[in-house]
């Protein structure tokens, strides 16, 4: 089959596009918003996208009535910080609560029975039963195109200036322990995936691909 997604005319049930770019890491957005309330979310357009320094990026899209941005995005924003916390196999109900669409007085943390770990930099909430927390500044929201001029994308990207990772979960060789962590990660339609099979490959590397700047041209 093929498709355009300006048209939508895929002729399926349901657009396919999220069931194709998979998995997808969830990124469990906290932040405190102008008030002092906390809020907690989950974003599975999500991602790391540097490493010197190390920067994430989460991605929503379309406004609420009246133009309201979502409230992680609000908060990064005018708070300028953010903490992304993993969810682990045994948080998938909490992190599903937090999922409801809310109004921003609302409290996720208590509304999902979580444990509110206050962060070491920036002043926002962690959950603390999660395994690990980035601790994050804001860089910029970059709002991009959509097809409808009500449904952008808007992307926030955040610098990690502090990073959380439970003792239990590093080995004895000093390794992250996915496995024992089995982060969940967003397929299509209404499914999830969690981590539960590793594999490793060695890449073999050629010293004659190596560019030697001074080499005459």
């Amino acid at each position: 089959m093929f498709y355009e997604p300006k048209n939508n005319d895929h002729g399926l049930p349901y657009n396919p596009f999220k069931s194709i770019v998979i998995p997808r890491p969830i990124g469990w957005i906290s932040s405190y918003d102008s008030n002092g309330v906390p809020n907690v979310a989950p974003y599975s357009f999500f991602n790391g996208v540097g490493f010197h320094p190390p920067i994430l990026m989460f991605a929503s899209s379309g406004y609420f009535e009246g133009g309201r941005m979502k409230d992680s995005v609000t908060n990064a924003r005018d708070s300028g910080e953010f903490v992304a916390n993993m969810v682990s196999y045994d948080l998938k109900d909490q992190m599903t609560k937090t999922s409801e669409t809310l109004p921003p007085e609302v409290d996720e943390f208590e509304l999902a029975g979580l444990e509110i770990e206050p962060a070491k930099i920036v002043n926002a909430p962690m959950v603390k039963a999660s395994p690990v927390k980035m601790e994050c500044r804001t860089i910029k929201l970059v709002e991009l195109p959509g097809h409808k001029a009500n449904e952008p994308t808007i992307v926030t990207f955040g610098e990690v200036v502090g990073i959380h990772i439970d003792d239990d979960y590093i080995t004895a060789d000093g390794l992250v322990d996915v496995l024992k962590i089995q982060p969940v990660a967003r397929l299509g339609y209404m499914d999830y995936t969690s981590v539960t099979s590793v594999f490793s490959m060695e890449k073999e590397l050629k010293e004659d691909r190596i560019i030697n700047s001074n080499a005459a041209e």
